[in-house]
């Protein structure tokens, strides 16, 4: 499906989608897949790209860097082209547009699911389900799905947040897909925005909570920051880890926390998305290589 891409841009890509919905679909059968990774002894690494479906567009001090879907596309499919990137993790409208493009073939690609609790807003931490469920992830035939677990103790809405996670992950489970948690401690300060509490002692707690979510923990996931003292962290939990990368101030720094938190047992490499699309100098190649390396290194 590279013809899709003309003088135009984008343009055929729309037109698809008014005039041939059921090519996603279509686009989805043919995929060739590549579970088989899951279940490899090397390390993952995957592009993040669900942040706009939280309506989180910013990188640094660029409040729309990510505004751009064509911009957005255009990164994310010269990153999946590096050597040693395995896949990506984005919301359905996002994974559609690439499965029509053809950039999926090959790779493992998980599915974002609760995008409710929008960036700034006074009900962010009701994470509500409001992208891919079970049944659209089996139906693409995606290798699991990814849900966001902030847990803020002062916000009773917080229980109905764990309740869905509970069911995404049984549900997930139930199909033999993997379920990607993403758990923060989190809290407002007065009428500010929900912050995630990165210290070592919230971090156990939310890791120790989200383990043991939904009736089976057996195809559970976590993807995490790394955070100081992380040995202590992952001593929280025999669960598979992937680090998320955030949006560091500063690229190298962040390639060095990941580098020592690769080195931990448990840790099975990197699902990031804006630090690396989006890097200071905008050489998105260099940096994905960058993060290849590191994942590619020998975990003894």
């Amino acid at each position: 499906m590279d013809d899709l891409i003309t003088v135009h841009g984008y343009d055929r890509l729309t037109r698809i989608r008014a005039t041939q919905p059921e090519r996603v679909m279509e686009a989805a059968a043919q995929r060739v897949r590549a579970t088989a990774r899951l279940q490899a002894p090397d390390r993952l690494f995957l592009i993040a790209a669900d942040h706009p479906a939280r309506g989180a567009l910013a990188v640094r001090d660029r409040p729309l860097a990510m505004a751009s879907r064509h911009d957005l596309l255009d990164r994310l499919r010269a990153a999946l082209a590096r050597p040693g990137v395995h896949g990506i993790l984005a919301a359905p409208d996002v994974v559609e547009d690439l499965l029509l493009l053809g950039a999926l073939d090959g790779k493992v690609v998980f599915g974002s699911m609760n995008r409710g609790g929008l960036l700034g807003s006074v009900f962010e931490a009701d994470d509500r389900f409001t992208g891919f469920d079970a049944d659209a992830i089996a139906a693409l035939g995606l290798d699991g799905g990814k849900m966001l677990c902030r847990i803020d103790p002062s916000d009773p809405v917080t229980v109905a947040t764990l309740e869905s996670c509970a069911r995404a992950v049984t549900s997930l489970a139930r199909r033999g897909l993997i379920a990607m948690v993403e758990p923060f401690w989190s809290a407002r300060s007065g009428s500010g925005p929900l912050r995630n509490d990165l210290s070592p002692e919230a971090m156990i707690r939310a890791v120790s909570v989200a383990s043991a979510l939904g009736a089976t923990s057996a195809y559970t996931w976590l993807k995490l920051p790394a955070v100081p003292e992380m040995d202590r962290v992952m001593a929280a939990t025999t669960l598979p880890t992937l680090l998320l990368g955030g949006d560091p101030s500063s690229l190298d720094d962040a390639l060095d926390q990941w580098g020592r938190a690769l080195r931990l047992p448990g840790v099975r490499g990197l699902v990031v998305g804006r630090a690396l699309l989006y890097p200071p100098d905008d050489d998105v190649t260099a940096a994905v290589d960058a993060a290849a390396a590191l994942v590619g290194e020998d975990a003894s």
